[in-house]
C-alpha cells in the first residue's frame, strides 16, 4: 500500500493536511490543528459516531467526565 504523502499534492506553506470521510466543521479543524503535528504531511482521519481513526490509530470519543 502506498503512503498517502506519495499521492496527495504538496501545497506551499501547508502546516498539515487531512483526507477525511466527512466534511470537517470549523471546530473539527481546530481540534485537528491541536492534534496533528505541523510536519507538512497528509494524514488520514476517519470520523465515526463513537470513534475517530487518525493514521490508523483509534481515538475513542468519550465525555471527559467518563474518563477514569
Amino acid at each position: 500500500m502506498r503512503d498517502i504523502n506519495e499521492i496527495m499534492p504538496k501545497i506551499p506553506n501547508m502546516k498539515w493536511g487531512a483526507l477525511t470521510n466527512r466534511y470537517p466543521t470549523n471546530n473539527n479543524v481546530k481540534e485537528l490543528d491541536k492534534m496533528l503535528p505541523h510536519d507538512k504531511k497528509w494524514h488520514t482521519v476517519f470520523d465515526y459516531e463513537d470513534q475517530v481513526y487518525v493514521d490508523d490509530v483509534r481515538v475513542w470519543k468519550k465525555d471527559k467526565k467518563a474518563w477514569t
